[in-house]
């Protein structure tokens, strides 16, 4: 039900972005740029038809950059406020190269149900080829929309306050924002679903086209060494004391992201006392039963309660 599927060339690869502090962030981007525009004309248009500016209200595919897939979806619960209306983004699947923003939608009711006074951001990023590799464009990608949304809070009356949420390359996306380039701490907490933490595991090294498809996703000019960027694009070995709290769950008999990169990545939470929350399930790559989809909705329910808490 909640699969994703992927070219086989990247199978075992789902697999971060520039940094700035949150006043960095308020001024990088003009207040009337393109991307204030279309979200005054989204907010315009709602507001006359709804007669008030806080109802619940979906603006689809808002632009955040110049690239047709830089766009994101945002869903606006009743009453939201930039003084209590915290964030959560979603990231979708598919190995850098597929994947798109309705992969995640089935997440939203569940989260809505669960956290109904949240907002949620359904991102897409631009996906890899050879001409636009993997890193660090679709890392930038996150960076951008969240100075869009942190210069446009008040206009869409949301607290520029964030929680990440990421199935396998959105989820590595999340984690490596998180734990290396979120400087200003807008980031409270994050989720991996089946995310990659460690590619300096055998499991990926053994592969035969390894450094082929390292070549294809990396940017040789930002990244020149790939057997040194190992460590650097693998979250499990970016963790220190200013990381934040991280959800996981993962398959026990995934064929694409292997359990021990689950449990390096809890290994390290714990090394740096990082708060956390670990779950397992019989099953592959986020190919689970249903029962194993409602503890995970619950689960996630709660940790966004504790560490995105609406006051």
């Amino acid at each position: 039900m909640y699969f994703i599927r992927f070219i086989p060339v990247l199978l075992s690869f789902l697999l971060v972005i520039t940094s700035c502090t949150s006043d960095e962030i308020g001024t990088e981007i003009s207040q009337e740029s393109n991307y204030t525009i279309a979200i005054k004309e989204a907010v315009s248009e709602h507001s006359v038809i709804s007669k008030f500016r806080t109802s619940k209200a979906i603006f689809e595919n808002l632009p955040y950059g110049e690239h047709p897939q830089q766009v994101y979806d945002i869903y606006l619960p009743e009453g939201h406020s930039s003084n209590k209306t915290k964030v959560i983004i979603l990231l979708h699947g598919g190995g850098w190269i597929n994947g798109d923003k309705v992969g995640m939608e089935k997440y939203i009711s569940d989260i809505q149900e669960r956290n109904p006074d949240h907002a949620i951001v359904n991102m897409n990023y631009v996906l890899a080829n050879r001409q636009t590799p993997a890193f660090p464009n679709q890392f930038n990608d996150l960076h951008t929309l969240i100075k869009v949304l942190y210069n446009n809070h008040e206009e869409l009356q949301i607290l520029p306050e964030f929680g990440l949420v990421g199935a396998s390359a959105g989820a590595h996306i999340a984690m490596m924002y998180d734990y290396t380039y979120d400087k200003g701490d807008l980031v409270k907490f994050v989720c991996s679903m089946v995310g990659p933490t460690d590619f300096t595991d055998p499991f990926y090294q053994n592969r035969p086209d390894f450094e082929q498809l390292m070549d294809m996703l990396i940017d040789e000019n930002e990244y020149p060494n790939i057997s040194e960027n190992l460590e650097i694009l693998s979250p499990a070995h970016q963790i220190d004391q200013k990381t934040s709290p991280t959800i996981m769950f993962y398959g026990l008999n995934d064929p694409i992201v292997p359990i021990n990169n689950a449990y390096v990545l809890k290994e390290e939470l714990n090394n740096n006392n990082i708060d956390k929350s670990f779950h397992t399930y019989n099953g592959g790559h986020n190919n689970w039963t249903e029962a194993n989809y409602e503890n995970l909705h619950n689960e996630l329910a709660l940790f966004i309660d504790e560490y995105l808490e609406i006051q």
